[in-house]
């Protein structure tokens, strides 16, 4: 039996922690986390903020006084500063100040990420804030009660920024989102489907700055006014930086093998470059099955699955993560958007020669009298081998459980002529007899 050390216990570490003591017996499992909560579900603050659910609660999936009934030792608000990988040690700087010398059999890195701040005059003003954290959402929304808070302006366009923009607005507050590039969500989707999520934006009265460079964040009496981009001045009460994240490695960058954007290099056993270390959910690479290669896309399904894999590898049984395909979902004033695998735009960055196929049609029958959106569909896939490698969904209706066959058609390296071939039930209460997957792939070139 193993001692096992955790540092980290969000999504990936929590995950690590319930596998262990749940499959194993006689691990000895201690968990140094920083902060002053466990399991945070950041995905759904916008919707905390924005009054769509009535309060955090429900946002947290586990405890420590949980984690600690299952067997674990849980030491909250400690600080682990230094890692000796050579002689297996951490050092802990716990609540109290003491300080801890602790050892380890095995050790699971789950440091997750941190948010990327610009080096921009104006960025430590009041009211500039970061939205990661259970501590920033309840700093947002005690502030969002002050009446002088109007104007907000949210930098970046990612998903975060996409869901507090709208959050902002359902409070009555002039929003504004800026980002250097010229749409938003283009890390998921090509340009047909970020034209809908801009409309959408604009319909619902979000000002749009997109292809602006931020250069300054002004303020007065040391509160924000204002932010200056390179095209413009504007007003600001509040300003949310939501610009992106970067991988937390501070405790193994001068001895762990990095990737590019300086996470964990890890294998699909979440191995890093020493043996008995671990490294799991945002500090740590994935393997990505659409390029076939090790690489970084920092989500929360991802980050539990890493996490449930590297536990099973710490305490004794080999496996290895089959993979991902990056798919991910936004809903933002009934438009639902979900994707998988790779954009054209994304390929084309990667010098991989894809073909895609679009279609857009009713969900159900025409002659359907109740509600009955249409879906708006892209499938993209390799022009050599015909292998789908990325699709993209928009609709009004939740069609959220298709891209996960899409996901997996892109794990078991199915063909467009195959997937146009699936067996797709049909019943006019739920789709067409010539549904939009079928079509979508029959009509691929």
């Amino acid at each position: 039996m193993s001692k096992i050390i955790v540092v980290g216990s969000n999504h990936a570490g929590t995950a690590a922690i319930k596998t262990i003591l749940g499959n194993y017996e006689g691990n000895e499992v201690v968990v140094y986390d920083k902060n002053n909560n466990i399991s945070f579900l950041g995905c759904g603050m916008a919707l905390w903020i924005g009054n769509q659910i009535s309060g955090a609660e429900g946002l947290f999936y586990a405890t420590k006084e949980s984690l600690e009934e299952m067997g674990a030792k849980v030491h909250m608000e400690a600080d682990v500063h230094k890692i000796d990988f050579e002689n297996k040690k951490v050092y802990v700087t716990l609540s109290d100040g003491t300080e801890v010398e602790d050892s380890y059999d095995k050790i699971i890195l789950a440091t997750g990420s941190l948010p990327i701040i610009p080096t921009i005059p104006g960025k430590d003003l009041e009211n500039v804030q970061q939205v990661k954290l259970y501590q920033n959402a309840a700093e947002v929304i005690k502030k969002l009660e002050n009446p002088e808070i109007k104007d907000i302006t949210v930098v970046g366009a990612g998903y975060i920024g996409v869901e507090l923009a709208e959050a902002f607005e359902r409070h009555g507050k002039n929003v504004t989102m800026v980002d250097i590039a010229d749409t938003c969500l283009p890390a998921y989707y090509d340009e047909p489907f970020t034209s809908l999520m801009k409309k959408n934006l604009e319909d619902h009265n979000i000002n749009l700055e997109f292809g602006q460079a931020v250069q300054e964040i002004k303020g007065e009496n040391g509160k924000v006014t204002a932010v200056v981009t390179d095209k413009k001045e504007i007003k600001a009460d509040m300003v949310i930086l939501s610009i992106g994240f970067r991988p937390n490695n501070a405790l193994g960058k001068d001895s762990l093998e990095l990737f590019r954007n300086g996470a964990y290099l890890v294998n699909k056993k979440q191995e890093t470059s020493i043996k008995d270390v671990y490294a799991i959910g945002d500090c740590a690479t994935v393997y990505d099955n659409t390029i076939d290669d090790r690489n970084y896309i920092a989500l929360a399904t991802n980050a539990v699955r890493s996490g449930i894999v590297a536990a099973h590898n710490a305490a004794g049984t080999e496996i290895e993560s089959i993979g991902v395909q990056g798919s991910n979902g936004i809903s933002i004033y009934d438009l639902k958007m979900v994707s998988t695998g790779i954009t054209v735009a994304k390929a084309e960055k990667l010098g991989i020669e894809v073909g895609y196929t679009d279609f857009e049609d009713l969900q159900k029958p025409a002659f359907i009298e109740t509600s009955n959106p249409s879906v708006k569909l892209r499938i993209v896939y390799d022009k050599k081998t015909r292998v789908v490698l990325g699709a993209q969904m928009a609709s009004e209706y939740d069609m959220s459980m298709g891209i996960h066959m899409f996901s997996l058609a892109i794990q078991e390296k199915v063909t467009i002529e195959r997937l146009a071939l699936l067996d797709i039930f049909f019943l006019p209460h739920f789709n067409q007899p010539y549904n939009y997957i079928t079509m979508a792939a029959i009509t691929a070139k």
